[in-house]
């Protein structure tokens, strides 16, 4: 079997790391098996939905390693969902329901004082033509429900019905359709919610795993209600665990804190948030994967935890580091071109500063450091300018290597006496301006000999 994938995001905002988590989820699940990744807008909310947001969506997928096979607006396919309805009216599965929202909270709350499930009565399939009428002349105007199949024969006496699936990531699970309420496919003004829509085009365009988070796991079982009711076989289902704040909210697409665009210009690198996003919450251990392929090997599933997964974005940080470190000039040559980093000089200079980095981005001004001098004025103590300029008057003559460091402060500490950071640290300062950073001795044959005079203070 050919696996086809879907990632349907709702274009009303910017994707987060935890949207991130389905799309990777999706996306490895069908390199693994050579199948096809379909991105698909969620788009019928016309009034909140915005193409500013879908080309930003993919623009970061793009970013992060992800570029669709087919990309499909919901928009643009309102006729074949109308079909849809039309046939789920005609075989009496959709009925219309004319309750206001107060109403439903009147009669939820009611429920409950009775210690009774808060499911829908499905009072409306009691209303006969001339009452629909009457609320046709209030001007109300219908949701419509679709009638889950939980009964035997009086939609009033609902059964224990059991779907059962084998998820993906779950592994055997049970909804029972009597304990739930019909859902609503249709809204009052007509538009629909996400629930048919996502059903008629699963069929459509032959998908044959959905793979989401466990917060629809409910949901599932009346989904293959509605595939069955179509005339279709339910594609295969998986509920992978979600992704909360440290104090275990949720992540919010509106919020905009955790939106893939806010990462990638903190300088964080793709492959650290698709590693933190895929391998948390899972078995195995978060690690930084340099590549896709690489990522792709430590993906299961099935490793998934059933209980969420608290995302602290410090460790992102991490990851971003171990992955900087460990970059080669080779990966990294194109980016440093970009920052003005290039010739002959570049890769020993990559060498130096890599291990130092936070993001490649600071790659660009320790370059300034090394080609014209600190980016500020060092603060040096009397005693310390002084020190320094004996320690320059000390300066071996070229050729300089690796052990030039070396060879010049044995010399200044036998010159001076001074030894440890007391003798180091000015020297860093009055070199770099930061009393942190790469190696001296690996940074020292970049400055060269005039250079390093030209920092005389």
């Amino acid at each position: 079997m050919s696996v086809t994938v879907r990632f349907a995001p709702s274009p009303t905002g910017a994707i987060h790391i935890g949207n991130a988590r389905t799309a990777l989820f999706n996306w490895l699940f069908a390199r693994k098996n050579r199948g096809k990744f379909i991105l698909r807008f969620d788009d019928t909310d016309t009034q909140r939905s915005r193409q500013e947001y879908a080309d930003r969506i993919q623009e970061d997928l793009h970013w992060l390693g992800i570029d669709p096979d087919v990309t499909v607006h919901q928009s643009a396919r309102f006729e074949t969902y109308d079909a849809a309805v039309e046939r789920l009216k005609e075989a009496g599965l959709l009925y219309p329901c004319y309750e206001t929202a107060d109403e439903l909270e009147r009669r939820r709350k009611i429920r409950l004082s009775r210690r009774l499930p808060p499911v829908y009565g499905r009072e409306a399939l009691k209303l006969g033509d001339e009452e629909r009428a009457k609320f046709e002349t209030e001007g109300r105007r219908p949701h419509w429900r679709f009638l889950l199949p939980n009964f035997s024969s009086d939609p009033f006496q609902p059964e224990r019905t059991e779907i059962h699936w084998d998820d993906v990531v779950r592994g055997p699970q049970t909804v029972d359709l009597a304990s739930i309420s019909d859902p609503v496919l249709v809204r009052e003004d007509g538009t629909y919610l996400y629930t048919l829509p996502s059903v008629v085009d699963d069929i459509e365009m032959g998908v044959t795993h959905v793979i989401r988070g466990d917060d629809h796991v409910t949901n599932t079982g009346a989904q293959i209600a509605i595939f069955r009711a179509l005339g279709a076989k339910e594609p295969a289902f998986g509920h992978h665990n979600l992704l909360t704040t440290i104090s275990g909210e949720g992540l919010s697409k509106r919020s905009g804190a955790l939106s893939l665009g806010i990462l990638r210009e903190a300088g964080i690198e793709p492959m650290a948030v698709a590693s933190l996003a895929v391998l948390l919450g899972t078995s195995e251990s978060v690690s930084a994967a340099r590549s896709m392929e690489e990522l792709a090997e430590l993906f299961d599933p099935a490793s998934a935890s059933k209980s969420s997964a608290k995302f602290d974005p410090a460790e992102l940080k991490t990851l971003n580091r171990a992955l900087l470190h460990a970059m080669s000039f080779e990966e990294a040559r194109d980016r440093l071109a970009n920052l003005g980093i290039s010739g002959s000089s570049a890769e020993p200079f990559w060498l130096a500063v890599r291990g130092n980095l936070e993001t490649f981005a600071e790659a660009g001004d320790w370059w300034k450091i090394v080609r014209k001098g600190p980016q500020k004025q060092p603060e040096l103590s009397e005693e310390d300018v002084a020190f320094v300029r004996s320690a320059f008057d000390l300066l071996p003559p070229e050729p300089w290597d690796a052990s030039t460091w070396k060879t010049w402060t044995g010399t200044v500490k036998d010159a001076t006496g001074r030894k440890g950071r007391a003798l180091f640290m000015p020297l860093r300062l009055a070199l770099t301006g930061r009393d942190s950073g790469p190696e001296l001795a690996d940074l020292l044959p970049l400055l060269g000999r005039e250079g390093v005079l030209a920092r005389r203070p």
